[in-house]
């Protein structure tokens, strides 16, 4: 078998089905990596979300017996949507991050994979593959940037010279020995522009990041946020762009190659008091096909919540009462109250306190009269 040649082959076809980028790295393990990752859990800078173990992560011959070789592809995605809504007064938007417009780029990856999958066998009958996207095992950015899709940022992105860090990555195992690409030479020099854009600090230094700081993650969580971060998230109801916005590799950076990727502004871009009331149907029917769906609805329901408080929505105030009345879920309930007191006018003052007097759970009482006491320091001042 002539790899040169079927690697030549590899790319053309890659081209036809729409893969942006692609490149070969060897199947060795990311020793560096693994370095990293156990540094970050001695720090307790995980997410959770990841894959628990380390040595998956980072030795793909734990995941492939006789893997010999790794293809990476990227596939750039839009920065800027064609149709632009405006939030105004009385009508408040959130934002859903880029990486959650249009439909889920796992399904979108997924199919480029298989594609390449069915290809690759047609080629070579007895080849061994496993492709992954970022919910698999394998870290997507070491992969690219080993293979040379681009080179890994300050910011914890990997950026391409052509698309900026706009980019989805997936991967495939192989054991066909094809030769690796060089990786590209870092080219984010001095620049501190993401570390700097940071609105929470997560990015501890150019490379490093504390992932339970990162708004990102927060929006994903299902606990109740806490305070310190509330103002910081502002109207992003899922995901974070601002060090990506910041980069000034991403300046003028915007494609729209894939129309599967092209953002409903109504639904990357919504109106926040609908959301509130939203049923898991009517929730799976608007955000079903969206990355951002994967938590399910009431994460995002929370964190409209804060961006209502955040815009002070005086006109919110009925729908964050009917949260506390009738929801079940104390975070929905306890994020509402603390939405209130943020709002502080009179409607919402005079609310919490006819609620304190019906609210069983002492819990949301405790919250109740920190509101109250918060928007009387208000009044005093």
């Amino acid at each position: 078998m002539d790899y040169q040649q079927l690697k030549a082959e590899i790319i053309a076809y890659s081209k036809e089905i729409g893969i942006d980028k692609i490149g070969f790295a060897s199947a060795d393990p990311f020793l560096e990596l693994k370095n990293r990752l156990i540094r970050q859990q001695e720090l307790g800078y995980q997410s959770g979300f990841e894959e628990p173990d380390i040595e998956k992560r980072a030795n793909p011959a734990v995941l492939m017996e006789g893997a010999n070789s790794i293809i990476s592809i990227a596939l750039a995605y839009p920065s800027k949507m064609k149709t632009r809504v405006e939030s105004k007064k009385g009508e408040r938007r959130g934002i859903f991050c880029r990486a959650s417009w249009g439909l889920d780029y796992h399904l979108i990856l997924k199919d480029r994979l298989e594609k390449l999958e069915a290809f690759i066998l047609s080629k070579v009958q007895e080849a061994k593959v496993k492709a992954m996207v970022d919910t698999g095992e394998l870290s997507d950015r070491a992969v690219a940037e080993r293979a040379g899709i681009g080179w890994s940022g300050k910011n914890c992105a990997v950026i391409t010279p052509e698309y900026g860090s706009y980019v989805y990555l997936g991967e495939m195992i192989t054991n066909l020995p094809f030769e690796p690409d060089d990786p590209i030479e870092d080219q984010c020099g001095s620049c501190t522009k993401c570390l700097d854009a940071c609105p929470t600090g997560a990015l501890v230094q150019g490379g490093q990041i504390n992932a339970k700081r990162c708004i990102s993650f927060l929006t994903q969580t299902k606990d109740m946020i806490p305070e310190e971060f509330r103002d910081k998230i502002g109207n992003r109801i899922y995901g974070c762009d601002s060090c990506q916005t910041a980069c000034p590799h991403n300046k003028g950076k915007d494609f729209h190659f894939h129309v599967e990727m092209e953002p409903d502004p109504e639904t990357a871009k919504p109106l926040l008091k609908p959301i509130l009331s939203l049923s898991n149907r009517e929730f799976k029917k608007k955000f079903g096909t969206a990355a951002g769906s994967w938590r399910g609805k009431r994460p995002i329901q929370r964190n409209a919540i804060i961006a209502l408080a955040h815009f002070k929505d005086e006109t919110s105030v009925p729908e964050l009462i009917q949260v506390i009345e009738n929801e079940t879920n104390p975070v929905l309930k306890g994020t509402a109250v603390w939405a209130l007191s943020k709002i502080g006018n009179e409607a919402a003052y005079t609310a919490l306190i006819k609620i304190k007097d019906r609210e069983k759970d002492s819990e949301i009482q405790t919250e109740i009269a920190k509101a109250l006491k918060k928007i009387e320091r208000k009044r005093a001042n």
